[in-house]
């Protein structure tokens, strides 16, 4: 440990898995490996393998969802771990608490580990809650009289009380959560280790348990690792953040800048281009680039923040604005109508720039998830554009129940003449 106050130390961890089978791999791989170790030599397969990125197909079997992970944790620290499915934070998890070991590199604690991964982890479902609150302590080391004197705030806390002495295997997703984080939390770990299981919880549960891990760590002085996708919890909670991504720590830093960076979109400041394949009108307007964008222009939508559509066109005729309607409508990738705008009923229709579209849904309530956009533009009715799923977009999430206050941006100006959506000064190119 550098210092007294580190708590928990990560160094050069890696974790390599091998595609498709269930072991490290053949015999021979295994008699090669052991010839390595009895000449003194590194594991040969160390040597091989690619980044852990699900979206694509590898030439290699071996992928390393870990790959060289450093970091300290301070005493009373609360770390959120950040990342998109498949970036290593379960991984990460597990390892940290002992569920798997890595390949290659070591960690360093002081005091014990509770972890709390998945739904009904360390539970025995023949077993009743109450029974189970004791095999719990008893494995974190602790003896029948400490757990005895806990109890009762395990139970009160985790609101099964009718339950408690019902086998665990009759309760719901919720109540298992519910009960599996009090005893994690109430049984006094020196380092409290939780992966997205809040998620199954409800509103009410996910704001009781966010208070009693801001009193573990501010109050009480332990430490708490804690991974999500719901960036609300992550910034109301953490102190400080990690962005994983592929396997390897991409971002470290303070909690709203780890957000801001993982929001981040790879393509930040460009506009994307409409594709020109599957498209109907006459063309006396032609969309051209399209932009999608949350609280600011480097920032994904999510849940509870704002959402902002940008749409480039060309109006080479200077056709006049009362000959002209655009509508967009919005689908989820069931193919469900969830939303839809239209400059004849709508005003939150804004321009900034001529031959640019703005649509604005302030605090919007969209779910996590990703939509298909349709855009339609018409002249004195006809169609001159129309894009079915011209593009997708996705939303993280966010604030959805509200769980913590931002103030919402500023709405551009409310344009009542759609005059000034399609000005007649030189219009722009593709």
């Amino acid at each position: 440990m550098t210092s007294s106050n580190t708590i928990l130390k990560v160094e050069n961890i890696s974790k390599q898995y091998r595609l498709g089978l269930v072991g490290t791999g053949t015999i021979r791989h295994d008699l090669n490996r052991w010839w390595s170790r009895v000449r003194g030599k590194d594991d040969p397969y160390l040597k091989v393998g690619e980044v852990n990125d699900r979206s694509t197909k590898g030439a290699s079997d071996y992928v390393w969802a870990l790959q060289d992970i450093n970091f300290e944790v301070k005493r009373g620290e609360v770390l959120g771990i950040i990342g998109k499915n498949g970036a290593g934070k379960s991984t990460l998890l597990k390892i940290l608490s002992k569920v798997t070991s890595p390949t290659t590199g070591e960690i360093k604690t002081r005091g014990r580990i509770a972890s709390l991964l998945e739904v009904g982890t360390g539970f025995h479902g023949e077993m009743t809650g109450r029974e189970n609150i004791f095999l719990n302590g008893a494995i974190l080391g602790m003896t029948k009289k400490e757990i005895a004197n806990k109890i009762d705030e395990i139970i009160a806390f985790s609101g099964c009380e009718r339950y408690i002495d019902t086998p665990v295997k009759r309760y719901s997703s919720g109540m298992t959560v519910r009960l599996a984080f009090a005893v994690a939390a109430f049984l006094e770990p020196e380092i409290l280790v939780i992966d997205e299981v809040l998620a199954v919880g409800d509103a009410e549960f996910q704001k009781k348990a966010i208070g009693k891990m801001q009193d573990i760590s501010r109050g009480e002085g332990r430490t708490v690792i804690f991974v999500s996708h719901n960036m609300a919890a992550v910034k109301s909670l953490c102190t400080r953040g990690i962005v994983l991504r592929n396997g390897e720590i991409t971002y470290e830093g303070n909690v709203d800048s780890c957000v801001s960076n993982y929001l981040k979109t790879e393509e930040s400041n460009k506009d994307q281009l409409i594709k020109l394949k599957e498209r109907t009108g006459n063309k006396l307007l032609f969309f051209t680039k399209y932009k999608v964008f949350g609280n600011s222009k480097n920032e994904k939508p999510v849940t509870g923040g704002d959402l902002v559509f940008q749409f480039h066109f060309l109006n080479k005729q200077h056709i006049k604005s009362d000959r002209i309607s655009f509508d967009m409508r919005i689908e989820d990738d069931f193919g469900q109508r969830l939303g839809w705008v239209s400059s004849n009923v709508l005003k939150n229709i804004t321009s900034k720039t001529p031959n640019q579209l703005e649509v604005f849904f302030p605090l919007n309530k969209f779910n996590v998830g990703l939509y298909l956009v349709t855009i339609y533009i018409t002249v004195d009715n006809v169609c001159a554009d129309l894009i079915d799923n011209a593009f997708s977009f996705e939303v993280e999430e966010g604030d959805y129940y509200g769980n913590t206050k931002r103030i919402p941006s500023v709405q551009s100006k409310i344009v009542h003449d759609f005059s000034i959506l399609f000005n007649e000064t030189k219009n722009e190119e593709v």
